[in-house]
């Protein structure tokens, strides 16, 4: 059975694999063959831009092995195969790729083991093996738009792995290791061709968002027609490759004043000071036009990194009413761009 749970887009699928991707036990068989129409549902989710991992209690070496004989394991990020309980293994994927444990769904055979995964995670989306065929038409499974973006997630993150590794046993100090990155960071007005990426960005992104304000596409593309409003788009890419369109700048204009009405940024370029570069260019901007910057702000649980990154920047709180805050910037101090990053304003 599938739990029910509120309703909500899933961003990475979990996989029991014994008798869930593949019949039979690996341990008692090394003969597995594949569950019937598993593998185009493991494309499809790829296709989606659902990432996707595993939770196995297997032999980790003859598992992965037996993965690359399927041609299987290049679809599945940091996978934990092992004899710990499920939920520890959900638990150590989900802070490796930096996500919210609500956006998760684990599929298993094992009426057990589903139910250890809701007694200590009961925010997860839990799936019994024997519905397999109906997964893909869950509304939880299906992204609203698949981008560019999406399409490309997974190689995405993999290529975050790679730079992980490298800046793990990188020594020196970290403006050091981001000038090694040669990260290029383009801002630009939001096209016609961007606005399903900023939709999904804004449904998408809760750790990094400065308010947590989520907006549909025809929303977006009014805003980006509308004279009283700025958006802009930023993509980032380095040495490794591109990560994408990663971050969302919307400003609305009452008079002189600037109002921000949106900034976040993906968590994977949490380390990459992205955050902060979109403000200097927010500030200069406001600045050339002399127009007073103010700044809506959310707190949450989750995006305590954005208020430092304001803080950081010379934001100061002026007004506070429970969790609703709003900055002000008087443009003293007023930072350039990070050496470490080139910027290309469009």
């Amino acid at each position: 059975m599938i739990t029910e749970v509120s309703t909500r887009k899933i961003k990475c699928v979990i996989w029991d694999l014994d008798n869930t991707v593949w019949n039979g036990t690996l341990l008692e068989d090394s003969e597995v063959t594949l569950r019937t129409g598993v593998v185009d549902i493991i494309k499809e989710l790829d296709q989606r831009g659902i990432l996707q991992s595993i939770s196995s209690k297997n032999d980790y070496e003859n598992t992965m092995k037996k993965l690359k004989e399927l041609q299987l394991d290049e679809f599945f990020i940091y996978p934990e195969i092992n004899w710990n309980a499920k939920s520890g293994s959900i638990e150590k994927i989900v802070k490796s790729i930096n996500i919210g444990m609500d956006t998760i769904a684990f599929i298993d055979d094992q009426p057990f083991e589903r139910e250890e995964v809701n007694s200590v995670l009961p925010e997860v989306l839990t799936i019994d093996a024997a519905e397999l065929s109906s997964i893909l038409e869950m509304d939880e499974m299906n992204p609203t738009f698949i981008t560019s973006d999406s399409k490309n997630r997974r190689k995405m993150y993999m290529s975050d792995i790679d730079r992980k590794k490298i800046e793990d046993t990188f020594e020196g100090p970290q403006e050091e290791f981001l000038a090694s990155l040669q990260m290029k960071m383009v801002i630009s007005p939001v096209e016609l061709e961007d606005l399903q990426r900023a939709e999904e960005l804004t449904v998408r992104t809760n750790q990094l968002n400065t308010t947590g304000y989520t907006y549909s596409y025809e929303e977006l593309a009014e805003f980006r027609k509308s004279p009283n409003h700025k958006l802009f788009i930023v993509e980032l890419e380095d040495k490794y490759g591109s990560y994408g369109k990663i971050g969302l700048l919307m400003v609305e204009v009452v008079g002189k004043e600037w109002w921000v009405k949106l900034l976040l940024m993906s968590c994977r370029v949490m380390s990459r000071g992205v955050g902060s570069v979109l403000i200097t260019h927010l500030l200069k901007l406001a600045a050339s036009e002399s127009a007073k910057i103010k700044a809506e702000f959310v707190e949450t649980s989750k995006n305590r990194m954005m208020y430092l990154t304001y803080k950081f920047a010379g934001f100061k709180e002026a007004e506070r009413n429970g969790n609703h805050i709003v900055f002000e910037h008087d443009y003293s101090n007023l930072q350039d761009y990070p050496e470490y990053v080139e910027v290309i304003v469009k």
